[in-house]
């Protein structure tokens, strides 16, 4: 037991949290791409300068795929290719195309090689492993030809836990949201079982080829008929039941697997034209959501159920501090696994997710921060200590940070603005909008500033030891290898 607890106090000791192990990303440097240790690839050898081109471009696609920022994918794709020995190579990254281009001197054509990427998954395994890869590549000077097998052998692979595990923890994630949001236990049973509906028909419409834009419009739609049948159904009735929580917990998990924190990191970090393509995705996807919501209460209000009124004064119960800081660590945990995280990661989810909560929870106690700037600093210390805790952790900082912000998108404001469009409150509607916006790109941009702290620092030095300590050690030793001499000597003399 003794052992046990040191191991867990010297994981939690701070000094360690920064040591020398960053991710992969943070080993490169821009500008400063490593020089290979190998021989450089003669320049009229096109199988091997193609060989590795191709393997950059196929690294750089799962990377993007799995919401990589656009420079840090160009980053690495070039790190490969200058491990490989391919130093004067042109990285172009955009919203769903990747062209590397080797160029070989004045006298001979360059070389490129085109990637595309046509879907975006959550799959934080394979984000992993491709980090892992990136690692071996490095350190361990793997021949293209094997990377490539390694590369196809992730791609291909199954997802590490069933689908029956990823939809639950949808439901839990939205469970642990409706009661972070300050729902009850009846709430939190409906939100559930909601999304895991939800989940099940997105994932079928997803099989047909279905575009996501109707996928988001059914899933908004089932978000609020639940809730509002079962409102409608216990209104005269003692069961205290928020309607408002079931269907801002059900926005936020159809929200999740947006590209948020990829848009606005790609604006900020000089890839305005991929950032502008993605956060216009995020516009339509979060258009068509609007809209299955917003055709759901009026088909509601038409068959006789009325939700409760939304007003921009109404005071919504707020649940024990305790209970909300372990709801969002619970969310962040279940999002992360929804998410195909890896075991190791699944504890910095929650230690993420729980330090967001803790944030924007004690805020809501000081009059003079607003949810804005509240976000901003709840995702600002999820980006630092997740970026820290996942060096630890051996897991690429994108996962901690998303999962971590996860449960602070603004699916309450989402609602308040629409209900507030559709109830005649325009003025209203349009103030919680614009707040929600505001919400969202400040948990992007903060966790992308935590992100950016957490890469900046390096292993701490120690203070250099005192002349007179290191005399007295020194005479202690000596003193230590005289007392262990002496019975051989005395031997010796007999």
């Amino acid at each position: 037991m003794r052992e046990y607890i040191g191991r867990a106090l010297g994981w939690l000791n701070p000094v360690r949290l920064i040591e020398d192990r960053p991710a992969t990303i943070d080993t490169i440097e821009p500008g400063s791409i490593m020089v290979s240790p190998r021989k450089p690839i003669d320049r009229f050898d096109v199988a091997a300068i193609t060989e590795v081109l191709d393997l950059a471009t196929k690294i750089g696609a799962v990377l993007l795929d799995s919401g990589t920022a656009a420079i840090d994918t160009q980053q690495q794709i070039a790190f490969v290719c200058g491990v490989y020995g391919l130093e004067d190579v042109e990285v172009d990254v955009t919203y769903n195309t990747i062209v590397v281009s080797a160029r070989r001197g004045a006298t001979l054509p360059p070389i490129t090689t085109m990637e595309q990427v046509y879907y975006r998954s959550m799959d934080f395994t394979r984000l992993a492993q491709i980090d892992r890869l990136v690692r071996r590549i490095r350190d361990m000077a793997i021949t293209p030809s094997s990377a490539h097998r390694m590369v196809d052998e992730i791609i291909t692979a199954p997802h590490p836990y069933r689908h029956r595990v990823a939809t639950c923890a949808w439901g839990l994630m939205a469970a642990s949201i409706s009661v972070l949001l300050g729902g009850a236990e009846l709430g939190a049973v409906l939100a559930f079982l909601t999304t895991v509906v939800i989940v099940v028909v997105n994932r079928r419409l997803n099989r047909i080829g279905t575009p996501v834009f109707f996928q988001q419009f059914t899933g908004g739609f089932i978000a609020v008929v639940p809730a509002a049948v079962t409102f409608g159904l216990t209104q005269n009735t003692s069961i205290n039941l928020s309607p408002s929580f079931v269907i801002a917990a059900g926005i936020v998990v159809l929200l999740s697997g947006l590209s948020l924190v990829g848009s606005v990191q790609d604006a900020i970090t000089g890839a305005p034209i991929t950032g502008v393509a993605r956060f216009f995705e995020l516009l339509l996807m979060t258009g068509g959501l609007i809209a299955g919501v917003g055709i759901a209460i009026s088909l509601l209000e038409n068959a006789g159920i009325f939700l409760p009124t939304i007003t921009p004064t109404t005071t919504f119960p707020a649940v024990e501090l305790p209970v909300r800081i372990l709801a969002g660590g619970l969310a962040a945990l279940a999002f992360a696994l929804a998410s195909y995280a890896e075991k190791r990661a699944l504890p910095v989810a929650f230690m993420s997710g729980a330090i967001g909560a803790a944030v924007v929870a004690s805020a809501t106690f000081v009059g003079a921060i607003g949810d804005v700037v509240a976000s901003a600093l709840a995702a600002a210390l999820v980006g630092l200590v997740g970026g820290l805790l996942a060096r630890r952790a051996l897991t690429p900082p994108l996962v901690v940070a998303i999962a971590g912000i996860t449960p602070l998108l603004p699916g309450l404001a989402v609602y308040r603005a629409l209900y507030g469009l559709l109830g005649d409150q325009t003025l209203d509607g349009i103030t919680w909008m614009m707040s929600a916006l505001g919400v969202g790109a400040a948990l992007a941009a903060g966790v992308t500033l935590g992100e950016f702290i957490a890469r900046s620092l390096r292993r701490p030095q120690l203070p250099v030891r005192p002349a007179w300590m290191s005399m007295l050690r020194r005479n202690r030793m000596q003193g230590y290898r005289r007392r262990e001499v002496a019975p051989d000597v005395r031997q010796r003399n007999r």
